[in-house]
């Protein structure tokens, strides 16, 4: 039993927490509750041993580690995908620790996450992402709860409460999606930007299949079948730069059915690159990184195939052109020559063994958001700028090198201004909606999970998954059709022999 003390002007209660072991009873920040009448020190004490015998018992002196203190060891002991695991480490060091590392975690007020939760949102900081840093800290408090560090979670929050917009608070900005036409569109662009066919390729490949970017990185050659693709692993890029090769966001392994032109274009591909093992992880990918490999020798500036296209010509005859200028015709030693002095072309430029994969700010940043937007990011000390182009041949040869903007004659103008490469896979599902896909298919192409009662009686079938390859393949040939109304022919090699095999 408990029992009161008395003390000088007051009553303490004490119950007994082991054999010669006792306690004082306390309220959450470990201070001492001063009873002004014994009976009210029993009564608690006598509480206080009841929680002790029923295993519930709470030492007061532990809500007094601090939040910094109880943050490492509970990161420590998680055993999540190293995404997850880098993800919270940055969102504890830099947005967490900054305001509550030296406070006691038991101190920790509604009060005090409500005044956080602000000054993050005035930096600014997107809505979304606070929103993600405090459901952080929710679980880190949440566990500090089931430990008996502390009595409640003051990062819950009842819904609407505290939010001046109510619900529309928690809603983010509608996702850009594109069409059919636009997928095709960004992916000449980007192959213009690159030099190559690869990025047409891949940006293809995401917009009509819904991959995640990890998931098209880390796709290997073995995992692409005569009809479908089959999504085994990804390659995540740590903050380290390192590639890791791991399953698919909540392992979302699946195989995903690919029309067969879609199926014969990845598969050309990979007969035209014939790709190597990389060095990283000794697998072999079927796409490579657009730049030279870090400590290759680089220089900015137009390649080689750019002249080749801008003057409607192989690579290999203006190799010849430029070195046994007597192995080719005049007139076509002229065209190389206009053309090396459009774009600046300069021998012995851009070179090195590529990367092994690309980078996801590099494809981003470079390749993807100036095909979409028509325009280069800001680049200290560069200001963001329109993407120089020779207007012809259509859409557009990007000029690069020196005074670029005073060689170019035209600018492309936006296809999808906010699209980012994660808008393909939206913009997959989107298309599948206007399809009329049933909804189990969709969720198996995309990696999705239905756990209602509905999806678990509904099946997928042969009929569903021949009637979506077909439907895609009507939307690819409008868009075909479509570009070619535009243009008959393209600079992009493999998207111009798709507009002549198309011709009707």
């Amino acid at each position: 039993m408990g029992y009161a003390e008395k003390r000088s002007g007051y009553w303490r209660g004490r119950y007994k927490i082991d054999r010669g072991k006792y306690g004082t009873v306390a309220d959450t920040t470990g201070v001492t509750i001063r009873f002004r009448t014994k009976r009210e020190a029993e009564a608690a004490a006598n509480d206080a041993e009841a929680k002790v015998r029923g295993g519930v018992w709470r030492d007061p002196a532990v809500g007094r580690i601090t939040f910094g203190e109880y943050a490492s060891r509970w990161y420590e002991v998680q055993d999540l995908a190293a995404s997850t695991m880098q993800n919270y480490r940055r969102h504890i060091e830099e947005h967490l620790l900054p305001a509550f590392e030296h406070k006691p975690i038991a101190d920790i007020t509604a009060a005090d996450i409500s005044v956080w939760e602000k000054r993050e949102r005035a930096v600014p900081y997107a809505d979304s992402s606070v929103k993600t840093w405090r459901a952080t800290l929710h679980l880190i408090l949440a566990d500090a709860v089931e430990e008996g560090i502390r009595e409640t979670n003051p990062a819950a929050k009842r819904r609407g409460r505290g939010k001046r917009a109510g619900r529309s608070r928690s809603r983010g900005p509608e996702k850009a999606v594109t069409s059919a036409l636009g997928i095709l569109l960004i992916a000449e662009r980007a192959a213009l930007l690159s030099g190559r066919d690869d990025e047409f390729v891949a940006i293809t490949l995401m917009g009509f299949t819904g991959m995640r970017w990890g998931e098209l990185v880390g796709l290997e050659t073995e995992f692409v079948r005569p009809n479908s693709v089959r999504v085994e692993w990804q390659l995540y890029e740590l903050d380290t730069g390192e590639l890791r090769r791991c399953p698919p966001k909540d392992d979302s392994r699946r195989t995903i059915d690919t029309p067969g032109w879609l199926a014969e274009l990845v598969s050309s591909h990979i007969a035209r690159t014939g790709p190597k093992p990389c060095q990283c992880h000794g697998r072999t990918y079927v796409f490579q990184g657009h730049r030279a490999a870090n400590g290759a020798a680089s220089r900015p500036g137009a390649k080689l195939v750019d002249v080749a296209r801008r003057a409607g010509v192989s690579t290999g005859t203006v190799s010849t052109a430029l070195n046994r200028p007597e192995a080719v015709t005049e007139p076509t030693r002229a065209k190389v020559m206009i053309a090396i002095a459009d774009l600046g072309y300069v021998r012995g430029g851009p070179s090195g063994e590529l990367a092994a994969h690309w980078r996801r700010t590099g494809f981003a940043t470079w390749l993807f958001h100036p095909a979409a937007t028509g325009w280069y990011p800001r680049k200290a000390p560069h200001s963001a700028r329109p993407v120089p182009i020779l207007g012809n041949p259509w859409p557009g040869v990007p000029v690069r090198g020196r005074n670029a903007f005073e060689r170019a004659d035209s600018c492309w103008v936006p296809i999808a201004p906010k699209l980012t490469p994660h808008g393909l896979r939206h913009t997959h599902k989107t298309l599948m909606v206007e399809l009329g896909v049933p909804p189990k298919l969709m969720d198996e192409r995309m990696g999705h999970e239905d756990g209602s009662v509905q999806a678990r009686y509904s099946h997928v079938t042969a009929g569903m998954r021949h009637r979506l390859t077909e439907d895609l393949t009507g939307l690819w040939g409008a868009a075909l059709a479509a570009r070619r109304e535009i243009a008959p022919g393209s600079p992009v090699a493999i998207l111009d022999q798709l507009l002549q095999a198309a011709r009707p």
